[in-house]
């Protein structure tokens, strides 16, 4: 009988479609990654990302019978818990990668990326935050708190994994929530302001590859070759052209198979399928994480509850600015940052996060 109920209580409660959505964008990006890693064998490969798919939809079902506010309530919980969970990264992070943003423990099947992960207690402790001090949001001490949590995680992730591309979606997230959250115009002027102001400095401080990444998108006599900082841009634009209208068909995409495109089933997954499944195969990924982001914000909307429409608008905004920032990549509109492709990209954390929000 208690079976019954919970499955009752589920239905009743489950956005059937936002769940039918986000499956089906997981399926497409299953296949896209079984032949994006046909060349070194995919099962593996597969067999991660489906148990990744299977684990996201029960944290579906679990979260959906758990109220919001119970979670937001423990938001002391929730941000010490985001900090011990990043520090882990000083002892134990896996540095395969090239920075330390990942767990890897012999125990389980996959690693497991923290900052990815705490983006969504982030998300509610925003929201809550907000929700209590909804009279005074604008207010100094409010502003002190909101932006003291977010520059506290964002220093925490580049200390502890040097991965600048997640750190900056936290400060996406807290701009966007912010915004909709009703903080007055004048905050933003007063931060764009002195972020302008400071630029001189702040550039100083970034390594010389990070600021040719930046350049590199003006200046065309930066590494003219593409052996350099320009090669990852030049193998993606190629293989898009590679793709056409419709495509080179799945298993057949020239560089795709020959294994030539930098991540090709993590960061650059977008840049596979539109050499495989040409521009219409770019255009279906994109109108689904649009239908996904619309969907959201709708279910925000319906609420009617402050705290609940933020963390909507937070969930949302994380998705755009993850979905903006990785396409943005492959098509040489944004310095190379490594992001994955929300329910996409090859990447259990990353899907795992994306059906917990």
């Amino acid at each position: 009988h208690g079976i019954w109920k919970a499955v009752g209580d589920f239905v009743r409660r489950a956005d059937m479609v936002l769940l039918s959505l986000c499956i089906a964008a997981s399926v497409f990006g299953i296949v896209a990654i079984s032949s994006a890693t046909n060349a070194k064998g995919s099962a593996q490969y597969v067999r991660v990302q489906t148990f990744a798919l299977i684990l996201g939809v029960i944290l579906y079902i679990i979260f959906t019978l758990i109220d919001v506010d119970i979670i937001a309530e423990r938001r002391e919980l929730l941000l010490i818990f985001s900090i011990l969970f990043i520090a882990l990264l000083i002892p134990f992070g896996d540095t395969r990668s090239g920075n330390r943003s990942w767990l890897a423990f012999s125990f389980l099947p996959f690693s497991i990326q923290p900052a990815e992960i705490c983006k969504i207690p982030f998300i509610l402790v925003l929201a809550k935050t907000m929700s209590i001090r909804q009279n005074k949001v604008s207010h100094i001490s409010t502003i002190i708190r909101l932006a003291g949590i977010t520059l506290l995680l964002f220093a925490l992730i580049v200390y502890c994994s040097e991965d600048l591309g997640v750190a900056l979606q936290y400060l996406c997230i807290f701009v966007i929530m912010a915004f909709v959250g009703g903080i007055n115009i004048f905050w933003f002027l007063g931060a764009f302001a002195g972020i302008f102001a400071a630029s001189p400095i702040l550039w100083r401080y970034l390594s010389a590859d990070r600021q040719n990444r930046i350049l590199v998108l003006f200046d065309a006599n930066i590494d003219p070759d593409a052996q350099g900082v320009r090669y990852q841009m030049n193998r993606s634009l190629r293989a898009l052209q590679n793709g056409g209208i419709t495509g080179q068909g799945l298993y057949h995409g020239t560089m795709v198979q020959s294994n030539t495109i930098p991540a090709q089933h993590t960061d650059l997954i977008f840049s596979s399928i539109g050499e495989e499944l040409g521009m219409l195969g770019c255009m279906a990924v994109l109108l689904l994480l649009t239908a996904i982001i619309i969907r959201i914000i709708h279910v925000g909307i319906k609420s009617g509850n402050y705290m609940n429409r933020l963390i909507c608008v937070g969930i949302a905004g994380m998705l755009t600015a993850q979905v903006f920032i990785n396409i943005g990549v492959c098509i040489g509109l944004v310095p190379v940052i490594g992001l994955t492709l929300p329910f996409f990209s090859y990447g259990g954390s990353s899907l795992v996060t994306m059906f917990f929000a």
